[in-house]
C-alpha cells in the first residue's frame, strides 16, 4: 500500500490546498489577459502569479507546506529528522524546470532538506506529474525508499508561450474544455506537492488516499498530436481499471486542455473504456494548464473533492489521467477513505 501523508498547493488562487480548493469550488479562476509580461510576445490568456517567481524557492515552500500539514503521531516529515530524511526519495515533475535546467534544481530542493540520496526528475511531457507519482509508487512498493516527496512545477516564460503560440494552440479567452466552440488551452503557473509512504504507522487515522494502481503508454502517433483512437490513455484506463468495474469510479480527472484534438482524443478513449458514465473533473479553467505540476496539483483537487463530498466510511475510487505531446499517456487509480 503506497498512502499520501500530506500534501500542498501553491498557486496564483491561494497557498495551501485547501485555499485552492475553496477557490474552486467558488468558481473562481486564475485566467486573465496578459499583454505585456513577456517582450515581442502577443497577448494571452493565463493564470500567472502576480510577481514573477523562483523556481527552486517556489518548490522548496511547497514541500515544507506539504510537511508541515502531515499529522502523524510517529512520522516527523521535517528536514531535522534525520532518520526520515534518509529513508526518502524526492521525485521532481517539471517540463522545463529552472530556465530548462532539470538536474540542477532537483539537487538543490533535496540539499535544502539535507536528503543524500539522488534525486529524481521525471520530464515526460504533460504526463510528468502522473508519471512521477507511478515512479513514486514503483520505488516504494520494491521497498527501495519508506517515502516519497513528489513535488511539481513549472514557470511561464516567453519562451514557453511564444511556442505555444506557433502552434496556435492558445485560446486568447478562458478556455472551455470539451465545448464545441472550444479555442485552445491557456497556460498556468503552480508548485504541487504530494508525500507518499508505505509505512502504515505513518498514517493517520483517515488517510488523504492510497495510490492503488498506475499505467504508462505511447501511442506513437506524431510528435505533437494524439491517436484519433485514443489507444494510448485508453490502454492506460484499461490498466488501472484491473480489479475494479468502471461503476467502482466516482471520478475522473480528465486532461481537458480544451484543444481540438487533444478533447476529442480524451472522449474516444474515455467511451472505448466504458467510462462514459462517470463524472469528469475539469480543472485547467480555473489554473490553466501547469504543465509539470498540473497531475501532481490535479490529483490534489480530484481526491478532495471526492473526500468531501462523500459519504462518512465510505470508500470511493477516481482516475487521474493526462496526454501529452510525443504520444505519451498517464494514469493513476486512487481510493480514498471519507
Amino acid at each position: 500500500m503506497v498512502y499520501c501523508i500530506g500534501h500542498s498547493i501553491l498557486s496564483p488562487l491561494g497557498i495551501g490546498s485547501q485555499a485552492n480548493y475553496d477557490a474552486v469550488q467558488a468558481g473562481r479562476s486564475g485566467l486573465k489577459i496578459y499583454s505585456d509580461r513577456f517582450a515581442d510576445v502577443e497577448p494571452f490568456c493565463a493564470s500567472l502569479f502576480d510577481t514573477p517567481q523562483e523556481f527552486v524557492p517556489l518548490c522548496i515552500r511547497s514541500v515544507e507546506e506539504a510537511m508541515e500539514n502531515v499529522q502523524s503521531d510517529n512520522v516527523q516529515c521535517t528536514k531535522d529528522n534525520g532518520q526520515w530524511i534518509k529513508d526518502t526519495v524526492f521525485v521532481l515533475s517539471t517540463t522545463k524546470g529552472d530556465h530548462l535546467e532539470l538536474l540542477r534544481p532537483a539537487q538543490a530542493i533535496a540539499a535544502h532538506f539535507g536528503n543524500p540520496n539522488p534525486p529524481i526528475v521525471v520530464s515526460n511531457a504533460c504526463t510528468s506529474g502522473v508519471c512521477a507519482q507511478i515512479t513514486a509508487m514503483r520505488l516504494l512498493e520494491a521497498g527501495l525508499y519508506k517515502h516519497a516527496v513528489v513535488v511539481g512545477c513549472d514557470l511561464q516564460t516567453r519562451f514557453i508561450v511564444s511556442g505555444f503560440q506557433s502552434f496556435k494552440a492558445l485560446s486568447p479567452e478562458p478556455c472551455t474544455p470539451f465545448q464545441p466552440d472550444r479555442k485552445g488551452l491557456n497556460l498556468g503557473e503552480a508548485a504541487a506537492t504530494i508525500i507518499y509512504s508505505s509505512q502504515p504507522s505513518a498514517v493517520r487515522v483517515q488517510p488523504y488516499w492510497t495510490l492503488e494502481a498506475g499505467s504508462i503508454h505511447n501511442d506513437a502517433n506524431h510528435i505533437s498530436a494524439p491517436s484519433r483512437t485514443g489507444e494510448g490513455a485508453y490502454r492506460c484506463l484499461m490498466d488501472v481499471l484491473e480489479g475494479c468495474t468502471p461503476e467502482q469510479i466516482r471520478l475522473i480527472g480528465v486532461h481537458g486542455t480544451a484543444t481540438q484534438y487533444n478533447d476529442a482524443m480524451e472522449q474516444v478513449a474515455i467511451e472505448r473504456a466504458g467510462l462514459q458514465d462517470v463524472p469528469k473533473s475539469m480543472l485547467k479553467p480555473y489554473f490553466g494548464h501547469t504543465m509539470g505540476a498540473a497531475g501532481v496539483l490535479e490529483t490534489i483537487l480530484c481526491a478532495m473533492q471526492i473526500k468531501e463530498s462523500g459519504v462518512k466510511s465510505q470508500e470511493s475510487r477516481l482516475i487521474k489521467m493526462l496526454s501529452g505531446f510525443g504520444g505519451v499517456n498517464a494514469a493513476i487509480r486512487l481510493k480514498t477513505e471519507c
